[in-house]
């Protein structure tokens, strides 16, 4: 596990742990539903990558304990801290995102833009926009895969609105190629131990992440 992975896995996602001490939990420990946005500057360079990942209703509920009086929802405000923690760790491990513009990735800037709430469903949102370096220039394919390679954290586009261009040019689309689905054999083997048996750079979760592919002419 890799130094600024563990940490956020702690520090941010530290109520989570307690999920994960218990003798019947197996990855993953934490699901997210991911909706992404493209941005594009005027010129047609791809500019950014905006996320909102929304937590599951374990993980929302410890995050919120305390924050709100009772039948009050947490607010951006009351979640600044986790939020600035969240952004800060998450910064030293890209984000759980790759981008490859032609088969090449690209590198993120320093991030600005970031805030957690509790939405009306009570499920906990993390909002983030991942600004590109340097805006670069679109090739035939570009694709997005969020994954936690270890598979601590299983990251799902979400079905009806997974991917969104902003501004892009003229006859770009978006899709998800989602993986192929476990056997319930298969599943029944993700326990922690085979986690911890797992040779180092196996990146299991990567196996397990759908992709999304922006197709331009």
């Amino acid at each position: 596990m890799g130094c600024g992975r563990g940490k956020w896995r702690v520090m941010a996602l530290g109520l989570a742990l307690g999920i994960a001490a218990s003798p019947a939990s197996a990855h993953p420990h934490v699901w997210i539903t991911v909706k992404s946005q493209i941005a594009f500057t005027p010129d047609g360079k791809v500019s950014a990558v905006v996320h909102d990942w929304v937590f599951d209703e374990m993980y929302s509920s410890f995050a919120t304990q305390g924050l709100a009086k009772k039948g009050e929802l947490v607010k951006r405000d009351q979640f600044a801290p986790l939020a600035q923690e969240n952004a800060g760790s998450l910064a030293e491990i890209g984000y759980f995102t790759t981008l490859k513009i032609g088969g090449k990735p690209v590198e993120f800037g320093s991030v600005t833009d970031y805030w957690m709430e509790e939405r009306p469903d009570h499920l906990v949102e993390f909002h983030v926009t991942l600004p590109l370096k340097t805006p670069a220039a679109l090739a035939k394919f570009v694709t997005l895969r969020v994954a936690d390679p270890e598979f601590f954290i299983d990251f799902e586009f979400d079905d009806k609105n997974p991917v969104k261009l902003l501004s892009p040019p003229a006859g770009c689309s978006a899709s998800v190629a989602k993986p192929k689905p476990l056997e319930d054999a298969d599943k029944s083997k993700l326990s922690e131990s085979f986690f911890t048996n797992l040779s180092p750079g196996t990146n299991f979760g990567f196996k397990m992440a759908s992709s999304a592919i922006i197709a331009c002419p």
